[in-house]
């Protein structure tokens, strides 16, 4: 089958996985707290499962892909993710969801590194920020069709979505074997493939590139202290809404219309500010996309902490709607900005380097926040506004190296 070209495969990749995952992830936390019974604690130690498997994997997968091929390591990753996903739809019991989570997670760190770094070989640098941005309008859009459609499937059985969106992924990974192109990258040569040298050589680059660029490491930090707070968020948000703050009750809708409700929202704001960051941010410029996340940094720390101790509906939805959009927006600029101190051959070591440092702390801040959880829901969101607050400095510094600008 005939390769397509990388920026339509881009925007077609985002718009399919995007989809699929939108279905899945606006039904599973409904379903892990709802049909499942997840504790709070259970919630974060599966967030810990799978960022173990994250830390374990992230740097041998991102060594293959430097090594081997970028689209394969990709394409790996995408099918692993699909079958983690069926598979908690299949079995509803904490053990198989913990090692569910274990699966997707060794899928995640075939497509961190190796995406990223193929987007930059096959378009280019300049391209790669705007692609970047662009897939990420595209993927909102189509998100709003497949929230309504979770939501309709959701109310028959939380169980459909879940399993459409693995499916759906699942087609993803096998359309993308047969049309994905990978002309900018050249793999070792197979004679040097024999033994780990040339593997532990390109780990040893990627490590003398970190170290040689203060400003690539105090970025690398960043990464640590928003894995460290992130937990309690991704995992708790729709515990602490239904159980602490409490649904509206002046209309009866099932739970599961109510959060596709919520995430239809998030989801058109985010289109509206993702264009607005694609107007006004220069992408190619290190000191405006540094400036950019320091302040949608502190935006995250502001919504973390109101959404944390508020008792009130509609300002709680706003805070989680603030914070989503600065989390949305900070993703691909800080993808793009890391992107910018990194040398081609060594690339998706170096940001599967900077995966693995997320999943450091998302594996050292869940477990504590988890347990806080399980005693008080607005503390464990008060105390990851404060666990996220060192990156405010850490931005600040690496916008002071020569290196940022």
């Amino acid at each position: 089958m005939e390769k397509w070209d990388a920026y339509r495969l881009h925007l077609t990749r985002a718009a399919l996985l995007d989809f699929a995952g939108t279905l899945i992830w606006t039904a599973m936390m409904v379903y892990q707290v709802d049909y499942v019974g997840l504790t709070p604690l259970q919630l974060v130690l599966m967030g810990t499962a799978m960022e173990s498997a994250i830390f374990v994997f992230e740097i041998p997968t991102g060594i293959v892909a430097d090594v081997y091929s970028r689209r394969l390591s990709f394409v790996i990753g995408v099918l692993l993710m699909g079958l983690a996903y069926l598979g908690q739809a299949v079995f509803p019991l904490f053990e198989a969801l913990l090692l569910a989570q274990v699966v997707w997670g060794l899928g995640f760190t075939f497509t961190s590194g190796a995406y990223d770094a193929w987007m930059v070989d096959e378009l280019g640098q300049e391209r790669a920020g705007m692609a970047f941005v662009r897939s990420g309008q595209v993927a909102r859009g189509v998100s709003l069709g497949a929230i309504v459609i979770a939501g309709a499937l959701g109310s028959i059985d939380l169980r459909l979505p879940i399993v459409a969106g693995a499916l759906l992924t699942l087609a993803t990974g096998v359309f993308l074997a047969l049309v994905m192109p990978e002309t900018g990258f050249k793999p070792t040569p197979r004679e040097e493939r024999t033994t780990f040298q040339t593997m532990a050589h390109t780990f040893h680059e990627g490590l003398r590139v970190v170290r040689g660029r203060p400003a690539l490491l105090s970025i690398l930090a960043v990464g640590l202290f928003y894995g460290l707070f992130s937990e309690a968020w991704d995992r708790l948000w729709q515990t602490h809404l239904i159980n602490s703050i409490g649904l509206p009750t002046f209309i009866a809708l099932p739970t599961m219309v109510w959060f596709s409700a919520i995430v239809l929202a998030e989801t058109g704001l985010g289109l509206l500010w993702a264009e607005v960051l694609r107007r006004r941010l220069d992408m190619n410029e290190g000191a405006a996309m540094g400036r950019a996340l320091w302040g949608l940094t502190g935006l995250m720390i502001l919504s973390l902490v109101v959404y944390g101790l508020t008792q009130n509906f509609l300002v709680a939805l706003l805070a989680f709607l603030a914070f989503n959009a600065a989390r949305g927006l900070a993703a691909p600029i800080y993808s793009t900005w890391s992107n910018m101190h990194i040398d081609s051959q060594v690339r998706a070591t170096v940001l599967s380097m900077q995966s693995q440092t997320d999943a450091i702390g998302q594996i050292a801040g869940g477990p504590p926040l988890g347990a806080l959880g399980q005693r008080s829901l607005p503390l464990a969101f008060v105390a990851s506004a404060a666990v996220l607050s060192p990156a405010l400095w850490l931005l600040r510094r690496a916008l002071r190296r020569r290196g940022s600008a």
